[in-house]
């Protein structure tokens, strides 16, 4: 088990990698899920042997509003079906901090709930904001879960220019899920999870 990194340079890092993905060209990405909330695009990483997934979408709501319901803190466990239980381990400053959670089993339980400690920065980006994580070895792995780990992962917010009301999202995720599972079930799972992260992120910032 590791040592809990120091923040600031690992921050750094992680923001400069997260604007790096966001400056990749179109002709590299293939379409792997398209609905009315957002498309889906992926790529091989060059991070490990799965995808890097590039999800995109308009939401109809300011960007910190968006943001607030993305990062660690108290409302994104009320919308993501995702996610079962949320824990900040550690903070270092208000936009940054170690959590630990946990995500339902998936496909019929193919995918078995999974555990994640994940280093989270938020941080502002041209007009509005980018919120990012990456996973880390910390803390004892919990029974019945396994622990999976996301390689640089994070979701720019922005407003739209002609209306500002409105923001463009666009995330950026690679979830290694470990433990024994066919990759195209994985692949299955991770296009649709981003497809409906969409969906029910619009559906809870209308109530």
């Amino acid at each position: 088990m590791d040592l809990l990194p120091n923040p600031a340079p690992l921050a750094t890092k992680l923001r400069n990698t997260l604007v790096q993905y966001h400056s990749i060209g179109d002709s590299e990405w293939r379409v792997a899920k398209k609905t009315k909330d957002a498309t889906v695009w992926r790529k091989p990483s060059e991070e490990f042997s799965g995808y890097l997934y590039k999800a995109q979408g308009v939401v109809e709501d300011v960007t910190n509003r968006i943001v607030d319901h993305i990062r660690p803190g108290p409302y994104r466990l009320d919308w993501d079906s995702l996610m079962t239980t949320m824990d900040i381990m550690e903070t270092f400053e208000e936009n940054c901090c170690v959590m630990r959670y946990t995500t339902a089993g998936q496909l019929w339980n193919i995918i078995a709930p999974r555990e994640f400690v994940d280093f989270s920065y938020t941080t502002g980006y041209e007009d509005g904001l980018l919120t990012c994580g990456i996973s880390l070895d910390y803390g004892e792995v919990r029974p019945n879960f396994v622990r999976g780990f996301n390689h640089p992962c994070g979701w720019f917010c922005v407003p739209l220019k002609d209306y500002p009301s409105h923001s463009l999202l666009t995330g950026y995720i690679q979830t290694e899920l470990r433990g024994m599972l066919p990759q195209s079930a994985v692949d299955t799972a991770m296009s649709s999870t981003l497809a409906n992260f969409y969906s029910d992120l619009k559906k809870a910032l209308k109530t």
